[in-house]
């Protein structure tokens, strides 16, 4: 103990004599009561509360900054946090959405998720965590609990590639629900229109479209979309009529194939019947 004590003394002692000086200094100064000695200790333990207060605040800064980086650390972490409750919950919607369509329907249905969106203004196509391994083939249609998506393009052994109704190459006959008028649905690149429609077939803005009886891609009338704008023409010739898809590619995560397919003769058939329109 006295070794370590004689070793500190020897390092220090410069410092802990200053310190012991000021000390005394201090007690001295405020046992005297000379006038003179007043206003000295006065403006010395003024200076002394000024320093201490400057320090006091510099410390307080530095913990106010520690803590305001901690705050903000932690509501990006629960900002974080949030956003992920949130995607669960749309995504427990849609899925419950899905369950629901699949206990209505007899319809065999293979359930898939979207990995990859390919979206442009005249190739819109989407890949599929499904393929062979999962009975996809292609023809066969993509749907969820609000209608249509598309039509399965190709497929390999683990995925599949879908192209959407905003796909140009893709043409469909659907049907106005209500008047039972057939046309081909087709992407422009810019809008959905049907054509091959006169102009005084009853067709009327907020008619519901639907996959038509007489395609063979289809078996059964699923819901593509509403018609949002119809505008004959004076001439008797074909009408302009552009349909909103009910479905929103953007907001889709998880839908469903529908597991049929056309026979390749019906489908040479439609094929060539496209080409001409």
């Amino acid at each position: 103990m006295f070794r370590l004590f004689s070793k500190v003394w020897a390092n220090f002692k410069e410092y802990i004599v200053l310190i012991i000086t000021v000390l005394l200094s201090l007690i001295i100064l405020s046992q005297n009561q000379n006038p003179e000695v007043q206003k000295v200790r006065a403006i010395a333990f003024g200076s002394f509360a000024s320093i201490t207060s400057i320090i006091s605040d510099i410390f307080s800064t530095s913990d106010l900054k520690r803590e305001n980086q901690e705050l903000r650390e932690i509501n990006a972490k629960l900002m974080l946090r949030l956003s992920k409750l949130r995607e669960f919950g749309i995504k427990n919607d849609e899925l419950r959405d899905l369950v629901h369509f699949k206990d209505t329907t007899s319809f065999p249905l293979i359930p898939a998720s979207i990995i990859s969106k390919s979206l442009s203004f005249t190739q819109n196509s989407i890949t599929l965590n499904a393929g062979k391994r999962d009975s996809v083939l292609p023809g066969m249609p993509v749907i969820n609990d609000e209608g249509l998506i598309g039509i399965i393009q190709s497929t390999s052994d683990d995925f599949s590639i879908a192209k959407t109704l905003h796909n140009v190459d893709l043409k469909l006959t659907v049907m106005d629900e209500r008047s039972r008028i057939n046309g081909i649905l087709k992407w422009t690149g810019e809008e959905l229109i049907m054509q091959n429609i006169p102009s005084t077939y009853d067709v009327e803005v907020g008619d519901r479209i639907v996959t038509s009886d007489i395609s063979s891609i289809i078996p059964i009338p699923v819901p593509v979309g509403v018609v949002e704008e119809f505008k004959p023409s004076g001439l008797g010739m074909f009408s302009y009529i552009k349909v909103k898809s009910f479905v929103n590619l953007t907001t889709i995560d998880n839908l469903f194939i529908l597991a049929v397919v056309k026979s390749k003769q019906i489908e040479e058939l439609e094929l060539n019947f496209y080409r001409h329109q």
